[in-house]
């Protein structure tokens, strides 16, 4: 199922390429910083219409309503274009996530940066790899000479569960503490070594799923804001290397309530 995923991801990679820059129709989902595109919904029709196709008895979970319910043990969870703004405002910061569970338990997902041409993946207990080349989370373990990132949700004026001064103190504790756009890409990064950190609320499941498995097959961590397991319907969500993990909890915990 990994080659599908994979293959599917480039497909819709593709699809995505060729609209970067032109002159797409922009809509409004929930409000005027909730961008949807035309690429969004044809990345997503040719993701879930191959899903259909080669395994019509799995459910769907997709961002843009074109998923289905079924009476499955599998779940396919799509997001078709994550960074949609920066697609949309020519910002070459995007990424193709999709992740696959089992009875609840993510097994496979694949996030392609799409611009860097830069595929990610992993298999439970098999680790995590770009483009096809073993990755690992940093080994550094002080905050303070941490690179973190952070995203903030749609209606951050109303600066929900604290957003604001969570970043605030963030950028007080940290070397630095980047926005990149992609919460997918942001967990690929960790993944990876170039971020030590990474911390969001209200994160959709489509949000979560690859990037989760990809970090803990890369040697990560990912919980909520107290250290707690999660799951893909968590809206508190920090990922890091492991080795400041705890540093990372104990900035946050004056603003958990």
């Amino acid at each position: 199922m990994i080659n599908d995923i994979i293959e599917i991801s480039k497909e819709a990679g593709e699809i995505i390429r060729e609209g970067y820059g032109k002159n797409i129709q922009i809509d409004y989902k929930s409000g005027e910083n909730n961008l949807v595109t035309e690429i969004d919904r044809a990345s997503e029709k040719l993701i879930t219409d191959f899903i259909k196709k080669k395994y019509p008895s799995h459910s769907i979970l997709a961002e843009e309503g074109s998923g289905v319910e079924r009476d499955s043990e599998y779940l396919w969870v799509v997001d078709p274009l994550d960074g949609t703004t920066n697609f949309a405002h020519k910002l070459p910061i995007f990424s193709v996530s999709i992740g696959l569970q089992k009875n609840g338990e993510t097994f496979a997902g694949v996030i392609y940066d799409v611009m860097r041409n830069v595929l990610y993946a992993a298999e439970l207990g098999s680790g995590a790899t770009a483009n096809y080349e073993t990755i690992k989370v940093s080994s550094n373990d002080n905050l303070s000479h941490s690179l973190l990132v952070t995203g903030f949700p749609y209606n951050k004026t109303e600066n929900p569960d604290k957003v604001f001064e969570r970043f605030i103190a963030f950028i007080k504790s940290a070397r630095g503490v980047r926005r990149l756009g992609s919460a997918a890409i942001d967990f690929c990064y960790v993944a990876s070594g170039i971020f030590d950190g990474f911390w969001e609320v209200y994160l959709n499941p489509w949000d979560i799923c690859a990037g989760k498995l990809i970090v803990e097959e890369a040697g990560g961590i990912v919980t909520d804001f107290s250290g707690n397991q999660i799951d893909i319907y968590s809206k508190r969500i920090l990922a890091s290397n492991g080795k400041i993990h705890t540093a990372m909890i104990n900035v946050m915990k004056e603003y958990n309530n």
